[in-house]
């Protein structure tokens, strides 16, 4: 149970750390690696949702045993998402520099799957 509440502690302080500052950047984004964004509702949209599962994740560090099925919504986030960018990569539609920046989700999908399978059930 410490390592799942150490585990998605961390998580959740390195997503909000590495999302927050990206609310403030998406002209810059636009402006390194073109072309910019053309749908911020999309960019806006995506933030908030990772943002909120931060707190998701924060919550389930504060009791594992009793948010443990919420570990399986969370295994399942990070894996969607490497999915999803692994498959843009694929089709030539993602590089391997910006595949590589998300590939710190699998680390945190596998780490998930260890916290859920050292926690005990209810």
């Amino acid at each position: 149970m410490r390592f799942a509440k150490l585990v998605f502690n961390i998580a959740g302080a390195r997503g909000v750390l590495v999302l927050v500052p990206l609310y403030f950047a998406l002209e810059a984004i636009g402006r390194h690696d073109p072309p910019s964004v053309t749908h911020p509702e999309y960019y806006y949209g995506f933030l908030g949702v990772a943002l909120v599962w931060q707190f998701a994740f924060f919550l389930i560090a504060r009791d594992p045993v009793r948010f443990r099925p919420m570990m399986l919504m969370a295994i399942a986030e990070k894996f969607v998402h490497v999915a999803g960018m692994t498959t843009l990569c694929a089709a030539g539609r993602l590089t391997p520099q910006q595949l590589a920046f998300n590939l710190p989700d699998l680390v945190w999908g596998v780490l998930f799957v260890v916290a859920f399978r050292r926690t005990p059930g209810p």
